[in-house]
């Protein structure tokens, strides 16, 4: 019984056909040099403009936001432009897309920044983790990631300026909202979390002071294009890309009631996927849904049945399925009519052209 998946939600001053999220990945075929969205990405967007909702790949709102080789960025006349062609081709197919701000803080090396040092909350370097860059081959090459410096109070203004003017270009490319990026160890989740941030200024030390950062950033978006149209996505529990928190559960309740009171459009949270990690314990669910009153979207290792259920408890309004999508274009349709889902070749995530993006077929019965 999958009706539930299928009811129509309201999400600002949307209305949504159906609680089917496709969250932001990471697929990294954007245009060299420039790194500007393609009509190949157009294609492969459009192609699964059936879910409610689909949230863009992680989408750099500065040349020194970027952690990776080849990912899209939204701070060019030309990569808005290039949004454009991927925006249109999704509305012509009757989607709703947001664009995921983001920046990856000390999640990067220097070639992928332009040798700019990156910047993070504090200097503090991120610990076995390791980013790919473009080693003029097709298939990425990996490195550690490389220190950052601590961002000063001018760093820290001209990064909430260039996440309001992000938020300005994506409405120009024809983007129906955004998404905060604040989750997975970039640059907002070095604030948040304890273990990543020393600071010993008011964007340290308490979970109020850790958190200052994410609502002066979202205070920002809201003024630039309105808080009906400014989802964010946290990661309460994981520790990607080193950031770990103390007391995650008392730190990210007091997120999404900061969150709340900004009443934005949604929250996003992006639970630990890995194949042995923990559930997010249901006590915290509620907290968070709790403290937050907006339309709240839970993601990671949801298949159908657990979706409904999370839907029919009362625990999320809206469900995201991440690598579902990538090799099943037509994920809803085959959730709705139980049909089997295809697996995606994990050797064409990253890079590459149409193979492992475009070529999934729908299912035919």
């Amino acid at each position: 019984m999958t009706e539930t998946l299928f009811q129509p939600i309201k999400l600002g001053n949307l209305t949504l056909k159906n609680r089917i999220v496709m969250p932001p990945m990471t697929r990294s075929r954007a245009t060299q040099p420039g790194n500007i969205a393609n009509h190949l990405m157009a294609d492969y967007y459009a192609q699964r403009a059936s879910a409610g909702l689909i949230i863009s790949e992680g989408t750099q709102i500065s040349a020194l936001g970027q952690g990776y080789a080849w990912t899209p960025g939204i701070y060019s006349a030309a990569q808005i432009a290039g949004w454009k062609t991927v925006t249109s081709a999704v509305h012509a197919k009757g989607g709703v897309m947001f664009a995921q701000l983001w920046h990856v803080g000390r999640v990067t090396h220097l070639d992928n920044t332009g040798g700019e040092t990156p910047i993070s909350s504090s200097a503090l370097k991120a610990e076995n983790v390791k980013v790919f860059i473009d080693n003029g081959q097709q298939a990425p090459g990996f490195v550690d990631v490389v220190m950052p410096r601590e961002m000063t109070q001018a760093d820290i203004k001209a990064v909430i300026e260039e996440y309001r003017q992000a938020a300005l270009n994506a409405l120009d490319a024809g983007f129906d909202g955004i998404e905060l990026h604040a989750a997975n160890g970039y640059l907002i989740n070095q604030f948040i979390d304890s273990e990543a941030n020393n600071r010993i200024d008011e964007y340290g030390g308490s979970i109020a002071n850790r958190l200052r950062f994410l609502d002066e950033v979202v205070t920002a978006l809201i003024e630039a294009i309105g808080a009906a149209r400014v989802g964010v996505r946290l990661a309460p529990l994981t520790s990607l890309n080193g950031t770990v928190d103390a007391t995650p559960v008392e730190t990210y309740t007091a997120a999404a009631a900061l969150l709340a009171r900004h009443k934005i459009a949604y929250l996003h949270i992006a639970e630990v996927d890995w194949d042995d990690a923990p559930e997010t314990p249901l006590s915290f669910k509620q907290a968070l849904r709790n403290a937050f009153h907006g339309v709240l979207i839970f993601a990671g290792r949801y298949d159908g049945e657990k979706a409904v259920q999370t839907l029919n408890d009362g625990l999320a309004d809206m469900i995201g399925f991440g690598r579902p999508f990538v090799a099943n274009p037509d994920l809803p349709k085959r959730i709705q009519h139980h049909y089997p889902l295809a697996d995606h070749d994990p050797d064409t995530l990253f890079g590459g052209g149409e193979k492992g993006l475009t070529d999934y077929p729908e299912y035919k019965p």
